[in-house]
């Protein structure tokens, strides 16, 4: 081997230990916190939001702006598909099986909160599977949905405050 691939593999090997490194402290933070408060501080979507912060801080997606703002909406669009279409009552779409109105729910929020996120230009895909969550009635309750919110608050501003103190990456100064 020549000494390009050598410190090719010993790049690759110390992003890739950065990133799965800082997932895991942060989202055991996360966690943590839920255990403490007894609440959801710990769901499926904070979990491609910090390999996205971690991975590849340097893509548009990855801004905290576009974390905070993409999840928001994913929220706010999830419980507003979930209680415009009355499944308030109705067992969650994992426990209860997939109705007709966990269906229109599930893709009616995706698809707004797509719309959403990209007319006003901040993407961040992970907020997706938020909006899901939502929708199909896993986690609904209004203490449910803030906590989802401080959740999501916490994980990015641990993500932003780790790549700035850590290596000082310009995504986590600019924010892209």
């Amino acid at each position: 081997m020549n000494h390009t691939v050598v410190g090719l593999r010993r790049t690759r090997l110390g992003s890739a230990s950065y990133a799965a490194i800082l997932s895991l402290v942060v989202l055991a933070l996360s966690g943590a916190i839920g255990l403490g408060l007894k609440q959801p501080w710990l769901f499926p979507s904070l979990g491609p939001t910090v390999m996205l912060f971690f991975e590849s801080p340097e893509q548009p997606s990855s801004r905290p702006r576009n974390a905070l703002v993409g999840h928001g909406v994913g929220l706010l669009v999830g419980a507003g598909c979930f209680y415009a279409l009355g499944l308030q009552g109705t067992p969650p779409a994992p426990v209860g099986g997939l109705t007709p109105g966990y269906l229109v729910a599930g893709a009616l929020s995706v698809a707004i909160t797509t719309l959403v996120l990209t007319l006003i230009k901040l993407p961040h895909p992970p907020a997706g599977a938020t909006t899901l969550i939502v929708s199909l009635g896993i986690l609904v309750q209004p203490i449910q949905l803030l906590a989802m919110a401080g959740a999501i608050i916490f994980v990015t501003l641990a993500g932003w405050g780790l790549n700035l103190l850590l290596i000082g990456r310009q995504a986590a100064l600019t924010g892209g």
